[in-house]
């Protein structure tokens, strides 16, 4: 689970840096401080299982078991990327993986999960899908419906609310008059459980929990996982709306750093043996960015290809 949760951090500095400086287009919003969520629970996943995302998703997907160099090379642009260089960093699936996609819009994912499992509990397979999503995002319309078909049919989906504390640069307490999500759950029947999500031993064990339920067939669960992103909602963000000291309070809290002071402290790694890991976690990342580097651009004729609309046959006559 560290070496995950450094490949995130370190693949979005990376993608942080690259974007600053002019070499992937479009915006990105990235998941550094949020590791341990997206870790802990897909810990507890197969290939088979499934995942839903958001349009902070880097992290879900390499947690999933993304490719990295894929993942680069579709920040980049380019066709060698997961989605032929036209998702973007917002955009990224893998069906191999069940990796459903990434998704650009607030609150898309929850009724795809809920798709997701009624597809496994129609084939009768234990496959469980975690529906990862934001705390602004429980305010959506596709929330409440989700979690209102799940619990009727007992779907084997895990809802895993990520609260960062903004929806954007709005505070939860601005947005909602509760303070933990997890109680919304009582509405629908199901368990709802509040954890600390920078412990990703506490994200790792309410999950177990959770997906080891949903697999037995007695339905969904609310898992709501306290944390907070330290950069912006999107790279240019100013964070005005926030103050320096609870940064600096949140910071004290890094799940990166607190899961190395553990096992440091518990001698299952050494001081030399974390510096080796995460050399050798720069290294993968390098890699990742010398393949988006030298990959291709898609061709022009590309662009009409993998869209299933009437049109496209009319546009390749043309």
């Amino acid at each position: 689970m560290l070496i995950q949760m450094l490949k995130i951090r370190k693949f979005e500095e990376k993608a942080m840096r690259l974007f600053a400086e002019g070499q992937i287009p479009g915006f990105v919003h990235l998941y550094i401080g949020e590791e341990a969520v997206a870790t802990g629970v897909c810990a507890n996943l197969s290939d088979e299982d499934y995942i839903t995302s958001t349009h902070r998703g880097h992290g879900h997907i390499l947690a999933k078991g993304g490719d990295l160099k894929e993942m680069m090379a579709e920040l980049f642009g380019k066709e060698t990327g997961y989605c032929k260089g036209k998702g973007g960093s917002m955009h990224i699936a893998d069906a191999t993986k069940g990796i459903l996609g990434a998704n650009g819009i607030v609150g898309a994912g929850h009724n795809i999960a809920v798709g997701a499992g009624i597809t496994a509990q129609y084939k009768g397979t234990d496959q469980v899908c975690a529906c990862f999503f934001g705390d602004a995002s429980t305010n959506q319309s596709t929330f409440h419906e989700a979690l209102n078909l799940a619990s009727i049919w007992k779907l084997p989906v895990v809802f895993v609310c990520e609260n960062n504390l903004y929806g954007i640069s709005m505070s939860q307490s601005r947005h909602q008059a509760i303070q933990d999500i997890s109680d919304r759950a009582a509405a629908y029947n199901m368990p709802g459980i509040t954890v600390d999500g920078n412990d990703v031993f506490a994200v790792y064990e309410a999950a177990n929990e959770a997906i080891k339920r949903a697999r037995s067939g007695q339905g969904p669960t609310l898992i709501e996982c306290k944390t907070y992103r330290h950069r912006g909602h999107f790279e240019g963000d100013a964070t005005g709306y926030r103050s320096n000291d609870e940064l600096e309070e949140w910071l004290k809290k890094d799940p990166i750093s607190r899961l190395e002071k553990y096992m440091l402290d518990h001698k299952t790694v050494t001081a030399e043996e974390l510096e080796t890991l995460k050399r050798e976690v720069d290294q993968q990342i390098a890699d990742a960015v010398e393949f988006a580097n030298k990959s291709p651009y898609p061709s022009l004729e590309s662009a009409v290809e993998d869209i299933y609309t009437d049109i496209v046959e009319e546009v390749r006559a043309r």
